[in-house]
């Protein structure tokens, strides 16, 4: 079994196929910050999707035009539309669309709540953290090709949450660890992360399906 993890640099999945024995791979435009660059391959990942050489791939596409959590940003305040947004989130989805259709016989890629569910197609599975040892909640959503839905492994407990109010008036309820991330100095980083529980079952059971 040879695998591509794309669009990581964290190598936190794969690291866990390498502790199965498995050929595993991390590449991103990014240098990896995973301490192991002789597993890391920095450059397209459409290129090395598209290169024969994998019989399995993870993807993380990045979520920034995609999630709809930035829907908000879609228009200007005038109420027209943000046209390079508009151009930025085309672009996010034809690099999902490249991926789920790349020459790969078994294929799982992740992203929050998105408009790929509308735009491509809905999620084959939506998972938490929580479902996986970690007591936090992050909504995952796994897009799958030939691949059995994730099993949950440890149900804890679901995490803080932290409660307010918008400048309009609206009330909100956010995970804290989120709220957290979003003040810190890795913003991006932090809140894209993998937990290492969801790394671990993607590993381990796709590991044992094949």
């Amino acid at each position: 079994m040879k695998v591509l993890v794309a669009c990581e640099e964290s190598q936190t999945v794969t690291k866990e196929f390498r502790k199965l024995g498995v050929e595993a791979y991390s590449c991103d435009i990014l240098p990896c910050s995973g301490g192991h660059p002789e597993w890391h391959i920095q450059g397209d990942a459409i290129a090395e999707a598209y290169s024969g050489k994998y019989d399995v791939m993870i993807a993380h596409p990045p979520c920034t035009y995609l999630a709809v959590s930035g829907a908000r940003w879609m228009y200007n305040k005038d109420g027209t539309r943000n046209e390079e947004r508009w151009n930025n989130q085309q672009d996010a989805l034809e690099f999902v669309r490249k991926l789920l259709d790349a020459p790969i016989k078994h294929i799982m890629l992740e992203n929050p709540v998105s408009v790929i569910s509308s735009q491509i197609r809905k999620p084959d599975q939506i998972v938490h953290p929580w479902m996986f040892g970690d007591p936090f909640s992050k909504t995952t959503c796994l897009w799958l090709k030939n691949l059995k839905p994730l099993v949950p492994t440890d149900i804890v407990d679901k995490g803080e949450f932290k409660e307010g109010i918008r400048k309009d008036g609206t009330k909100y309820r956010i995970p804290k660890w989120y709220d957290e991330a979003r003040n810190s100095k890795d913003r991006k980083g932090t809140r894209s992360k993998t937990f290492l529980g969801i790394a671990k079952a993607i590993a381990n059971q796709i590991y044992n399906q094949l």
